[in-house]
């Protein structure tokens, strides 16, 4: 099997969208994603970039992807922060995961920030313990907070903002 890591184009959007609701099935959050190709496109190809994206290329075709934004740490300074990265589940365990976090983490220090990070779910063992095994720390002391659109929209409602 060809392995090519490459940085993300436009026509790539489509099977990157795919891959994200490969993973939202996978996280038992199927109906979660509300984003389309458009989306993808316009929000990482514009002038101001949200975010980078490599994709993993098998014998032609993508079967993986990672999404990486750039963070400000208070304590660090710049950060990447890791969004996801996927490989279709008939790929994993082929090194396709492997190659793309390894892209992700050269990505990273080559623009001299002083953090990667993303979050592993904790019921996904086999994905921590991989990163664990990669010289990562998996702070299981640390909480994920969220708020979505319609909670923030509560929030500022219930103080009189909206």
């Amino acid at each position: 099997m060809n392995i090519i890591i490459r940085k993300a184009q436009k026509n790539d959007m489509g099977a990157v969208l795919e891959l994200i609701n490969e993973l939202a099935i996978f996280e038992k959050e199927s109906d979660a994603v509300i984003i389309n190709k458009d989306d993808l496109i316009r929000d990482g190809f514009g002038e101001n970039p949200a975010f980078h994206c490599f994709v993993a290329e098998a014998d032609g075709k993508i079967e993986g992807m990672a999404l990486i934004y750039f963070r400000y740490s208070t304590w660090k300074g710049k950060t990447v922060h890791l969004e996801d990265l996927i490989v279709r589940e008939n790929f994993r365990g082929k090194g396709l995961g492997s190659a793309l976090y390894t892209e992700v983490i050269r990505f990273a220090a080559e623009q001299k920030v002083k953090r990667t990070e993303w979050v592993v779910l904790n019921w996904n063992k086999e994905a921590a313990d991989f990163y664990r095994r990669s010289g990562a720390d998996v702070m299981e002391d640390w909480d994920t907070v969220q708020m979505d659109e319609r909670s923030m929209h509560k929030y500022l409602e219930n103080k009189g903002i909206l």
